[in-house]
């Protein structure tokens, strides 16, 4: 498949601290590609030098089979970006922030007003859209934020950490988003603080790590890099717990674990652990309300690649940063 994105070495240094080391990245036509990394990591340098804000200090990139160092402002009007802070005028209504934003790609005032108004209606926005944004909460700039990403129509977007700030509701409604944008074409590098946002969204995960990529493979391609599977049981009774660990004990490759006050764990080298412990709490009569074989979460793959809890990133780590 073509390569929407492609970068090969790139490099990026800030006084004496090099922000990326190197690093390669591929993007084919209408994926997406979640890119991971603890705080300080080189994630949102890697993307504002393919968003052509940052100079690279060696390596090469192309977006859309454009050189972001010598064509960046043929990239620019192929892309959309969206930072990790709403960058809409605040003293400006939503119509007004979205038109004026079509106007500045070129685009007739009534072109810009009927692809603002498309993007407002699809965002939940046109009860707002003759309020000043600054009266919007944090949620609808965000979602007034993203619409100005594409007002263009990009055919590639980048997504800094798209859903910070937004509740569990709104979060699910820019993920359906940006899987309809992915079915019509349009390809995401994005980054993210939520490690489920990735798990539900990449084709493809490269973690980076101290400016270096460190892991690179599909969601669950990583989840089996860092080992195997574990068994997951709730009993109805807890007074059966005892009982459930016994039985644990013999399938499992380490001592079972209690992650919460009625659930044991326990890793299993395969899924036939999952029949066998069907079979054994059906011999002792125990009914169970939930029991799962689950691979590791990328929560779990991330400690085990990058060696440290997942972190919210400082205000390095934003587009406005340095050694991001």
């Amino acid at each position: 498949m073509t390569a929407a994105i492609e970068a090969h070495g790139l490099v990026k240094r800030f006084g004496k601290t090099t922000a990326l080391n190197g690093i390669d990245l591929r993007v084919e036509e209408g994926r997406v590609l979640g890119v991971l990394g603890p705080n300080g990591a080189g994630k949102t340098t890697a993307v504002r030098i393919l968003a052509t804000l940052l100079r690279p200090d060696g390596g090469t990139a192309t977006v859309s089979g454009l050189d972001v160092v010598h064509q960046a402002t043929a990239v620019r009007r192929t892309i959309g970006l969206t930072g990790q802070f709403a960058s809409v005028d605040e003293d400006l209504t939503g119509m007004q922030n979205l038109v004026m934003i079509g106007q500045l790609l070129d685009l007739p005032t009534r072109q810009a007003k009927i692809r603002a108004t498309e993007l407002l209606s699809e965002f939940d926005l046109m009860d707002a859209a003759g309020r000043l944004a600054k009266t919007y909460s944090g949620g609808m700039r965000r979602r007034l934020d993203l619409s100005a990403s594409l007002i263009g129509r990009p055919s590639v977007v980048f997504l800094d950490e798209p859903t910070t700030g937004l509740d569990p509701a709104k979060r699910d409604d820019v993920w359906e988003m940006i899987r309809t944008l992915v079915r019509q074409g349009t390809t995401v590098l994005l980054t993210t603080q939520y490690l489920e946002e990735a798990d539900a969204l990449a084709n493809e995960i490269t973690v980076i790590d101290h400016g270096s990529i460190i892991a690179h493979d599909t969601p669950r391609g990583l989840k089996r890099q860092v080992g195997g599977q574990t068994l997951e049981v709730r009993p109805n009774d807890p007074a059966t717990l005892p009982r459930v660990r016994e039985l644990l004990v013999r399938f499992g490759t380490r001592e079972p674990e209690q992650p919460a006050p009625d659930l044991l764990s326990v890793p299993v080298t395969d899924e036939s652990a999952l029949t066998h412990v069907v079979a054994a709490l059906a011999a002792e009569n125990i009914s169970v309300s939930e029991l799962s074989l689950r691979l590791p979460s990328l929560d779990e793959v991330f400690y085990s690649l990058t060696g440290q809890a997942k972190k919210d990133d400082s205000p390095a780590d934003t587009l406005i940063g340095a050694t991001a």
